[in-house]
């Protein structure tokens, strides 16, 4: 079901994350991209996805990684056994929202070639040591490519 509340352009947020995810989205949005608390300073975009079974956009603010002409942002779930609902939609159906700063674009994901997950996973991890703490011997954490369509 639709919330009547929330315009096509600012969709509900994924994953059953609820108010904090609503709060980030609207503090990044308010201002341009920068948020406080926990992820003040984190390189921060939101991903708008839609439902594989609901076809209603989703958003959802992911911490990402810089590589070229892309974003990797990483499907830890917070280091829970199972993939965020926002990674299940996008391999379902690859066409993506990203918002960086003032920026909105359509971007295709795609998972990462697994040759390069180790180094994209090492270099995250330099980067946010807390990521080390998401990876969980259940599974391997999808990295997700996201590249301007």
């Amino acid at each position: 079901m639709t919330n009547p509340t929330v315009s096509p352009h600012h969709p509900e947020p994924a994953d059953g994350a609820g108010e904090f995810n609503r709060n980030v989205i609207a503090e990044f949005r308010a201002r341009e991209g920068a948020v406080g608390g926990d992820l003040a300073g984190a390189p921060l975009l939101l991903l708008t996805v839609v439902g594989a079974r609901s076809g209603e956009p989703r958003t959802t603010p992911l911490v990402y990684l810089p590589d070229g002409d892309r974003l990797v942002v990483f499907a830890s779930n917070g280091g829970s056994d199972t993939d965020p609902v926002w990674y299940r939609n996008l391999v379902a159906r690859s066409e993506v929202t990203v918002e960086v700063g003032t920026d909105r674009y359509p971007a295709l994901a795609a998972p990462v070639d697994p040759a390069e997950h180790d180094a994209l996973w090492a270099r995250q991890i330099a980067a946010q040591p807390q990521f080390a703490g998401y990876r969980t011997a259940a599974r391997t954490v999808p990295l997700v490519a996201l590249v301007r369509a």
